[in-house]
């Protein structure tokens, strides 16, 4: 029971303490503070702005759960074609990775002259950098099935369809649910990416907008802000991963 506490109050105990330090080390080597605002002044900005950070976080967390959404669909929908077949999987897979080495910073501006400044190039931007990790994941629970365990399935007279429902999709099932805490986390990159280039709101548009008036302190509050939005669905989809998969984890780490 004391281990178990004492690994639930960890993170808040390494936060408080990250902080403090934070703090005095501005403090005490008088760091200036458009450089690096110390928690108290970052504190100070978010009470200030609360109204412009509260409205702006939700419009971000609102592109991002749509684009994160739309990535699950279509990642796990690809990810089972790819990893169907070998062939297809050795096809597409070489695609798919040059797909993902193009910074999407570079696609928000087709997405601008396609679908013009807004909400939409966020929700598509967090929805194109985030399906990778879901596809990938899917794909690799599949292909990874011991040829064994397939020829002896095949020979009790079991299908392509049957080995798939059967064994494949619930061997992927921890594989998925564990991309989805890496997709949640690239789907807030993704939308801040945009908001940044090609949006008149959201936290990544705050945060230009404080840049260009050298409002330091305003924009750490809005990084604060993307960091507890981050938290918050990491654990929520850890959470889901625990409840859908706890079969597949370790004893000894689920203990822990």
């Amino acid at each position: 029971m004391n281990a178990k506490w004492a690994a639930r109050a960890a993170p808040w105990i390494f936060t408080v303490a990250l902080f403090v330090i934070w703090e005095l080390v501005c403090r005490i080597f008088a760091i200036p503070v458009f450089f690096l605002p110390p928690p108290t002044a970052i504190f100070k900005a978010t009470v200030d702005y609360w109204p412009a950070i509260y409205r702006n976080s939700l419009i971000t967390l609102w592109a991002t759960l749509l684009g994160f959404a739309l990535a699950v669909g279509f990642g796990l929908l690809l990810g089972l074609v790819v990893g169907w077949s070998r062939t297809i999987y050795s096809g597409l897979y070489p695609l798919m990775i040059g797909f993902n080495a193009i910074p999407k910073v570079a696609v928000v501006p087709i997405l601008v002259l396609w679908f013009g400044i807004g909400f939409v190039p966020a929700v598509l931007t967090a929805f194109l950098i985030s399906f990778f990790p879901i596809v990938v994941n899917v794909a690799t629970g599949l292909a990874t099935i011991e040829p064994e365990l397939e020829d002896v399935l095949k020979a009790l007279g079991a299908s392509k369809l049957d080995i798939m429902r059967k064994v494949g999709i619930p061997r992927t099932l921890p594989y998925f649910f564990g991309s989805l805490k890496v997709a949640i986390t690239l789907a807030f990159v993704g939308t801040v990416i945009s908001e940044s280039v090609a949006s008149n709101n959201g936290i990544g548009n705050l945060m230009l907008q404080a840049q260009a008036q050298f409002q330091v302190p305003l924009i750490f509050a809005g990084l604060v802000a993307l960091a507890v939005e981050g938290i918050v669905m990491y654990w929520a989809m850890a959470v889901l991963e625990a409840r859908m998969t706890g079969w597949a984890q370790r004893s000894g780490f689920a203990q822990n």
